[in-house]
């Protein structure tokens, strides 16, 4: 299935803390997840390790919401939350 990647959410990606590559390794490999009305989202976890607007985070989540139409993935935003989580 094709991916294609819409502006608002690389202008999203950008300002939450995520990127291209990130979005792409949640829709082919993340966990499936609720989203309201026709669309569908698929999460993932990273490490992070990092500081991010002067916190340490271990991890972030990355959280991708998309609609499917002629076999082609259209997103729609994303979403990053920044924690740790536990399997």
């Amino acid at each position: 299935m094709n991916i294609q990647i819409e502006p608002h959410t690389l202008q999203r990606a950008e300002e939450r803390g995520t990127n291209i590559e990130e979005i792409r390794v949640v829709l082919e490999q993340g966990t499936e997840i609720p989203a309201r009305g026709n669309r569908k989202a698929k999460a993932k976890v990273f490490t992070f390790k990092k500081e991010r607007l002067g916190k340490y985070y271990e991890e972030k989540r990355v959280e991708v919401i998309y609609v499917e139409e002629n076999q082609t993935i259209i997103t729609v935003t994303v979403y990053v939350f920044y924690g740790e989580w536990k399997d």
